[in-house]
Order: structure tokens, then sequence, then C-alpha cells
């Protein structure tokens, strides 16, 4: 690991979607106020003195409903896909209650395409920049996993319902066992790895949402790129992009879930739980701990929460009266993110660490030889 940086904040943003036909029909009130110009979200307490002011939040970038697919993309995810084309990890995760467009913000529609979200518009920036740069050779890799009530699936296996490991090594970190990952050449290639992943994730019906995801997602696409130097030695750089679409914290009175839906709503509560702890560990200074480890959600997102990884966190809420609790919820969960400090660092092969590392000692020598 070289060319390390000095420390920087877990970028935060939130996107608030419109009323939904239900909630316009029901006579629902809007308590949700977004100002794009200073990043500030103000939310109103339905049941609080209509003199009293609503609560402010500030983040990175807010969005409301009118904003369009592409501009989320350009504004929030294009920097991290650009900086591990250079080298670094990059990790983008969308969170909120259930139901309140965090797979439309990750993936969106197919078609029209100005319908498509983060992870179809990173495959084709992807390409467009590899094919763009003629003096370095790229390779691409694709893995898909989701954890389903706290089991890893590799969702591109003939056999998704198998259960994977988590190991760790002092080279890679956490990794998952026997995990498929296909080499891939184009977009339409890392497109269908895509879709071949989604028949197999566990999605179900709940009162809140139709087509509820009932897992956490992965999908994980790793660059490596080499350039020949002008003494004819190549320069090997890895970056890794985990484009993280997390299920949505549930109440079981508002979802109506039971039998499997319920002990799925269950585990991923738990796991969100944990998500919530390793965030306020990270940013208590008083914390000798965090408790990684409590969750495998948590231990896959290691690196992108206090590790070395370029990370940007994308808060899905909804503008309704009936959820405010939920929605203050998110909002605080999210203030807490961006005091999270990662040290991001370019990804070298390990020999060429050495090699630079060597190199950066004798232009120090140099440098003190001078000084003499």
């Amino acid at each position: 690991m070289a060319t390390k940086k000095s420390p920087e904040t877990v970028r935060v943003v939130v996107r608030c979607r419109p009323m939904s036909r239900k909630e316009v029909e029901d006579s629902r009130v809007k308590i949700v106020q977004i100002n794009d110009k200073s990043g500030e979200v103000a939310l109103r307490n339905p049941e609080a003195d209509a003199r009293e002011a609503p609560k402010p939040f500030t983040f990175d970038q807010v969005y409301d409903h009118e904003i369009g697919q592409e501009a989320v993309f350009e504004t929030t995810a294009m920097p991290i896909v650009d900086s591990v084309l250079q080298g670094y990890n990059g990790t983008v995760f969308a969170y909120g209650q259930t139901g309140t467009g965090k797979t439309h913000t990750m993936e969106g529609q197919w078609d029209p395409p100005t319908l498509r979200g983060i992870i179809p518009r990173a495959f084709c920036h992807v390409f467009e920049c590899i094919d763009a740069t003629h003096e370095q050779n790229f390779l691409v890799r694709a893995s898909f996993l989701e954890i389903y009530n706290e089991e890893v699936r590799d969702l591109l296996s003939k056999d998704p319902k198998n259960r994977l490991e988590l190991k760790e090594s002092v080279d890679s970190g956490v990794y998952v066992k026997d995990l498929t990952s296909y080499v891939v050449k184009g977009v339409s290639e890392m497109e269908n790895v895509l879709l071949a992943g989604k028949k197999n994730r566990s999605v179900g019906a709940t009162l809140m949402n139709q087509d509820s995801s009932r897992s956490h997602s992965i999908f994980a696409i790793v660059i490596e790129s080499s350039v020949e130097s002008a003494d004819g030695t190549s320069h090997i750089r890895q970056g890794k992009l985990n484009l993280v679409d997390l299920a949505g914290s549930e109440r079981q009175s508002k979802t109506g879930a039971t039998g499997d839906r319920l002990k799925e709503a269950t585990k991923i509560n738990l796991s969100l739980s944990a998500l919530g702890n390793v965030i306020s560990s990270l940013v208590d200074a008083k914390s000798k701990h965090v408790p990684y480890r409590d969750s495998k959600l948590t231990r896959l997102l290691q690196d992108s929460l206090g590790g070395n990884t370029k990370t940007v966190m994308v808060a899905n809420m909804g503008p309704a009266d009936y959820n405010y609790d939920e929605t203050i919820s998110t909002l605080r969960y999210a203030n807490r993110a961006k005091n999270i400090k990662n040290k991001p660092v370019v990804l070298l092969d390990p020999q060429q660490n050495m090699v630079e590392e060597l190199r950066k000692e004798i232009q120090s020598l140099r440098v003190e030889n001078k000084a003499l």
C-alpha cells in the first residue's frame, strides 16, 4: 500500500423520494424541506407545536424528488469510480427505511435509460474511461453477493443458496472464500453478470414495498491496470469498487411481516443496528473498540468505514408525516456517518510496493546528501 493520503471523511448525501400515490390518497402531510444550495434537510415533527422550528441537518449534498438519476450519479458516485480507476478502493452504499428508494438509487430501471441508477451508470463510466486510455492495460472482474439472514451467498454461483465463509488475510483484508468472479470486457458483459445475479436475489412483498429487498447486496468491480515506465518496468495498480444496496430497516407494525418475512426483517434490523454501532464507535473519541465482527455486513464493510477506502453513503428517506420516527432515525444515522475518517491509499502490487518504498528511501537520502 503506497501513496498514502491524509484522512478524509465519509461523504454523506441525502435523497428524498416523492410522496407515493397511497400517501397522497391518504392525505399525508409532507414534513421534509430540502435546500440543495445549503445542503440542508429540515424535518418537522408532526406532533409538535406548530410554532416549533423544524430540526435542521446539514450534509455534503441533498436531493429532492425532482433530481434526475444522471445528476445523482455524476455528483455522488462518479468521483468514486474515477478514484477506483486510479487504484483506490471505493464504496457507494444506500441506506434507509424500507420503501424509500434505495434500489431505485442504486439500480433504477433499465428502460428508459434516463431512469438507470448508480450501478449501471458506473458500468458505462468504467469502460468509457478505459476506452479513452491508451497508455495502460486493464483487467476488469465482477462479483455479486448477498447477505441473507446473516448468511453470505454467491449470487453468481450454480447453487446461490450455498453459504460462504468470510476469511481475513494481511494483504487483502476481509474476503469471501470461493466467491465467483468473472472477467468482463465491456458494458454488456457486466450487465449480464448483474442480471444473472439479480435473478437469485432474495426479494419479497410487504405492506410497505411490493418488491422489498430481503437481503443486503454487494456488487464488486475489481479494476487492475498496468503501465510500463520509461525503464521498461511495469507498474500495477488495483482498485475495487463496492456498490452496496442495503435492505431497508423495518417496523413490523408497518410492514405487516409474518413468518419468513418477519424472520428476515429481524436479521436485517440486527445487521443495520450493528452497522449503527460501528459508526457510533468510529466517531466516539473515547471508544477503544469498533465492533466490526458483530455482523457479516460490518465485516465486509470494514475497509469502507474507518479503513483505506473512499466512501459515499446515500441516505434515502420519505417525506410523509407518518414516517417521522424512521426519517429522523435515518438523518441521525447519516449525521454520525459523515464524521467517520478513512485513510484511502492507492493499492499497488505487493512486489511493486516494495520497489516504491525503496525508491522513496533513495530519494530521501539524495535530499539529505544535498543538504550536507
